[in-house]
């Protein structure tokens, strides 16, 4: 079963865009400055964290209150929005968007960023969800699964580029510049989709109760369950990375932004690795992207205190975890049936549950004296929940599956 195939894309109707390749780039672009809000946070926390006089553990509530409103936002306004016209739910995700991070450059306090934080990411799932059915309905037939990945490889681009260099600004120049950046980005995203995004009728069939008969579908649970749980082993050291490399690893603060740019070129790889697995097979791509994450995440307990040895320890990080978020996404949109813009925006509500969920038992870990490398084995016990949600997957839809059908989509399966 083909990517395309597999995610039902090639029935959508097809959207004449003038200039094809710059109205996904635009798109994509809009993938970049959110992947780039997202995982700044952790790379500049320390000058966060003093910036509103609070502790390093504390100053991780602010990723959390993101990732909650990634979780909170994505439900919502993909019910709210099913029906409206695609390109201007995408302009108004992101004005929204710049607004909350223009709020996080202009918070003064610990409980005013928190509240921007939840804001800017309140728009989060919407938009990847949108963004991803517009590319796919503007690529003709055959090429609609690479026009969605196009999309989603503005995220993984962020961790390469946009991360590491909002790290440095924001070192350089105060944290609050980094996210006066991706305000700036939010705008050219914006500019980007009025001139090349061609307009876009919403689904006129689309209603709030065809969108919430995803979540009476066991296998929408197991699935969101099995991100939300399995990727938090991932965030429980990403979020810590920056006092982790300096504490833990001896290393200085410029150390930090080339182990951005290692998760960041970890993700790009695995996510193209991601689709070629993806081929072979969806379950056996999860059940390796998350053995493999927990197998990394104990080698960088080990590898922590040898500073630049931890290097090639976190490109493996996410280059597993990129496996088991893309996967989790094509296995998500599959078993949405009818929903799927909820099933596409939901996927990023519960990477975000696993955003905050790593973060915050990180942080507990830290508060109570256990050291800057205990959220890696917090991470490992994480993976290995994920591992068995995604084997208790696998087993209720074998026994669900007609053995035709199991015979017809193995190669998936």
């Amino acid at each position: 079963m083909t990517t395309a195939d597999h995610l039902d894309l090639d029935d959508a109707p097809v959207v004449r865009a003038r200039h094809f390749g710059l109205a996904v780039a635009a798109l994509a672009m809009g993938g970049f400055a959110i992947g780039t809000t997202e995982f700044v946070t952790m790379g500049l926390l320390p000058q966060i964290s003093r910036g509103v006089d609070v502790s390093i553990p504390t100053g991780g509530h602010v990723i959390s209150a993101y990732a909650l409103g990634v979780v909170v936002g994505a439900p919502v306004l993909a019910f709210l929005g099913a029906r409206l016209p695609r390109r201007a739910l995408l302009v108004a995700l992101m004005v929204a968007f710049a607004v909350g991070n223009a709020a996080s450059a202009l918070a003064t306090s610990y409980a005013a960023l928190m509240a921007a934080r939840f804001a800017a990411g309140l728009p989060h799932g919407a938009y990847f969800g949108v963004a991803s059915l517009l590319a796919a309905s503007m690529a003709t037939p055959g090429r609609r699964g690479r026009a969605v990945a196009a999309v989603m490889l503005g995220l993984s681009v962020a961790n390469v580029v946009g991360v590491p260099a909002g790290t440095w600004l924001g070192q350089n120049f105060g944290w609050r510049s980094a996210f006066w950046v991706v305000t700036v980005l939010g705008v050219v995203t914006l500019a980007l989709v009025l001139a090349f995004v061609p307009s876009c009728p919403g689904d006129g069939q689309a209603s709030g109760r065809r969108e919430l008969t995803a979540f009476a579908l066991p296998q929408v649970w197991l699935t969101l369950v099995a991100g939300a749980i399995g990727f938090g082993g991932m965030f429980a050291v990403y979020t810590y990375i920056a006092p982790t490399v300096t504490e833990v690893g001896g290393l200085g603060e410029s150390a930090v932004p080339v182990f951005l740019l290692s998760f960041g070129l970890g993700m790009v790889a695995g996510t193209w690795v991601a689709g070629v697995m993806a081929d072979w097979s969806i379950f056996g791509s999860l059940l390796i992207g998350s053995a493999g994450l927990g197998l990394t995440l104990v080698l960088f307990w080990l590898a922590a205190p040898a500073g630049w040895l931890a290097l090639p320890v976190v490109f493996l990080i996410t280059a597993l975890g990129s496996v088991l978020v893309v996967n989790l996404q094509l296995r998500l949109m599959d078993v949405a049936g009818d929903a799927q813009a909820l099933g596409a925006a939901m996927n990023h509500a519960s990477l975000n549950v696993a955003n905050a969920l790593g973060a915050w038992l990180g942080g507990l870990v830290i508060a109570a004296g256990l050291g800057y490398r205990a959220p890696a084995l917090v991470g490992v016990a994480l993976s290995v929940l994920g591992f068995l949600v995604v084997v208790l997957s696998a087993v209720v839809h074998r026994r669900n599956t007609p053995s035709t059908q199991s015979a017809r989509t193995g190669a998936s399966v």
